[in-house]
């Protein structure tokens, strides 16, 4: 929330007599910095403000580094179903006509699989979302990152199906912390010119994460032994500790230490993460003091606005669904379901999509390879569109191109399988890929971190992503199926499914998704 002078006029005598009963004396004080701040942020160039909060980028990158170990993982899994060393190991093997054995996962155990880390994930952003208002996002961050390193273990050493699902699972817990904590922490510790940046950046860690499962996948497709998924997750060992290490080191959100009353912490915080080398002491100092003022007013009046609709101090999910954060709320969840039908769970199969339409293993791993790669370059090109297009449209664009490549891809399972078939299918996923990258998957992390109040944001972030989850368990029931030879075997007809999904919900954006730019 950013105020001018102008916007005092509009506050009613009633919350002004709150305002001046909380600062006492510092009224004046409070409005006239936190207006200057407003000012300053909103007249600096996004090249100044990176030389200025060079600090609170780093420490944002580092901390979503987190995100890579998800996208690591969902990749991993779902991407195992296809290595030959694996299904010979833990599938169902038949043997041809002609003496050729073929193994493969059964549907059941696919659906189990890849859907129990989101089971756990949905357990973990409970506990994440509740933990972090109380003890902060390093805390809980650096717990997360503990659990992790302890859970790896389980599916390293697994020797059976039903081993891997538990370590699936409690896999998935620290999962929900790294989700829910990475777009919170990126959105308070920067200004908000840099916000959209940031927030979007936690997209390109997921893809980074995909993308390099799929080359250590590549690289161990031709071992025979049990290393060809133990070394995988063996990798898994290092990612945990360079985010530890920073938790030890960065400063907490200024914005959580302020609502705990911790204001001289949240002052040093922000005193931290802005570098001002162009003025004097004095006049940072003075920055500083503006800064903070700024989110002392925010936190005031949201939590004015929350006593006028509920005498509960503490803030409760339930809270979510009341007064203007129910819009808040339906926004970032429904933001986030879109990502499920806009057709990305093709993508997570996409190795095993591109085996079942055809292509020999190598080339499957290789095209996935392609597709993430492609995915990492959309996301970077989403940063200079984001302003200049806007939220609402890129997601009403990235909604359009995915429909049109589900759409083509469809129609391609109609045609007659033959190998230019099977490599046109390919660079439809591989379209669709880059369309997602390049707007919806980044765009949204931008979305729920603007549309969420501030009292309310760690919370409202835990619902979105929960509606993620349970959208993603849904399609990953859905998903086997569709592509099991043993099962529906729909093959590229797949494609209709999620250009029907993505079209539904191309109608909410269209009416229900508003523009959050400036």
């Amino acid at each position: 929330m950013l105020i001018d002078k102008n916007d005092m006029a509009s506050i009613d005598a009633d919350t002004r007599d709150k305002l001046v009963e909380k600062f006492g004396d510092r009224f004046d004080e409070v409005v006239e910095r936190s207006a200057r701040s407003t000012q300053w942020q909103t007249a600096t160039t996004l090249r100044d403000s990176f030389r200025q909060w060079p600090k609170s980028v780093i420490w944002s990158v580092l901390f979503s580094l987190s995100i890579v170990q998800i996208g690591y993982d969902t990749s991993l899994l779902s991407s195992f179903f296809a290595q030959p060393a694996f299904t010979a190991k833990f599938g169902v093997c038949t043997t041809a006509d002609d003496g050729t054995q073929s193994c493969e996962i059964s549907a059941p155990w696919q659906q189990g699989l890849t859907n129990g880390a989101w089971i756990g994930g949905i357990i973990g952003l409970q506990l994440a979302g509740s933990a972090a208002e109380r003890l902060g996002h390093l805390k809980i961050m650096m717990i997360s990152t503990t659990l992790m390193l302890s859970f790896v273990f389980i599916p390293f050493f697994a020797t059976n199906l039903p081993v891997f699902l538990v370590g699936q699972i409690l896999m998935g817990i620290p999962w929900g912390g790294f989700q829910s904590l990475a777009s919170a922490y990126a959105s308070e510790v920067c200004p908000v010119s840099l916000r959209p940046l940031l927030t979007t950046y936690v997209n390109l860690c997921w893809v980074f994460g995909q993308l390099l499962a799929s080359g250590v996948l590549r690289a161990t497709l031709l071992r025979t032994d049990v290393w060809a998924w133990r070394i995988p997750y063996a990798l898994q060992f290092f990612w945990p500790f360079p985010v530890f290490i920073t938790c030890l080191i960065a400063p907490e959100s200024p914005w959580w230490l302020t609502r705990h009353g911790k204001h001289d912490e949240a002052y040093k915080s922000i005193d931290r993460l802005l570098s001002r080398r162009d003025v004097s002491a004095q006049e940072k100092e003075e920055l500083v003091k503006d800064y903070q003022a700024m989110i002392q007013y925010t936190e005031a009046m949201e939590d004015i606005d929350k006593k006028e609709n509920d005498s509960q101090k503490k803030n409760r999910y339930i809270d979510c669904f009341k007064g203007i954060d129910l819009r808040r709320t339906e926004i970032a969840c429904w933001a986030w379901l879109i990502l499920i039908t806009s057709g990305a769970p093709l993508q997570g199969f996409s190795t095993y999509f591109f085996v079942q339409a055809g292509m020999s293993t190598v080339n499957s791993f290789n095209m996935t390879m392609a597709m993430f790669a492609l995915g990492a370059v959309g996301t970077v090109l989403s940063w200079f569109l984001i302003n200049r297009v806007g939220r609402r449209q890129m997601y009403l664009y990235g909604q359009a191109a995915m429909f049109t490549t589900m759409l083509v891809t469809g129609i391609l399972g109609c045609v007659k399988q033959t190998a230019g078939v099977s490599w046109a299918v390919g660079a439809m996923l591989l379209i669709c890929t880059f369309a997602y990258d390049l707007t919806i998957g980044p765009v949204c992390f931008a979305i729920i971190a603007e549309v969420s109040s501030t009292r309310l944001r760690s919370k409202t972030i835990v619902l979105a992503c929960n509606t993620y989850n349970i959208g993603l368990i849904i399609s990953n029931i859905l998903q086997p199926d569709m592509l099991n030879s043993d099962e529906w075997n729909w093959g590229a007809k797949t494609g209709f499914f999620w250009a029907g999904t993505c079209a539904v919900l191309m109608l909410w954006t269209y009416f229900r998704l508003p523009e959050l730019a400036n």
